[in-house]
């Protein structure tokens, strides 16, 4: 059968052959009510400022980009020609739900909105070693240093 006009049998052979890291310990903690939370956005979208070096082309670049809550000239930095950027050109919050944030915010539905978000590029090395050992690990720091409490991740 197909979906999207791929052959689904393909695709779960593929996602079977993904090697997925394991975690020899997990962290745990009690979360705050969300309503007391204040929250962060990380995305996968290779999101960056218009004007900034952007992400490179390739599975090499792990870096994360910061976006500061009242950036909104953010642009895609998702490569693929498979990717349909319509939605993200009509509005910014398919990708980036900073607006949506901010509204739950007002609703007091969440504590708050953290000043600052957070972008990597979702095509990556097999193990992720490079986030997962350097770049991701920094990225928790800023956000433990502003003291988010909860991270919405968004892709493309």
């Amino acid at each position: 059968m197909s979906v999207f006009g791929k052959d689904e049998a393909a695709m779960h052979k593929f996602a079977a052959s993904v090697p997925v890291p394991e975690f020899n310990e997990t962290s745990f903690n009690q979360p705050k009510p969300l309503n007391q939370s204040k929250v962060a956005i990380v995305s996968t979208a290779a999101l960056h400022r218009e004007g900034g070096d952007g992400f490179e082309l390739g599975d090499g670049d792990y870096h994360y980009e910061t976006l500061p809550k009242d950036a909104r000239d953010i642009v895609l930095g998702h490569h693929s020609v498979n990717f349909d950027r319509g939605g993200f050109a009509a509005d910014i919050n398919v990708v980036y739900p900073i607006d949506r944030l901010q509204e739950l915010a007002e609703d007091g539905v969440i504590g708050g909105v953290a000043e600052n978000h957070y972008a990597f590029a979702g095509n990556q090395s097999d193990t992720v070693s490079e986030i997962r050992l350097d770049s991701g690990p920094l990225c928790a720091k800023e956000m433990l240093k502003e003291d988010v409490d909860v991270v919405l991740l968004t892709g493309t």
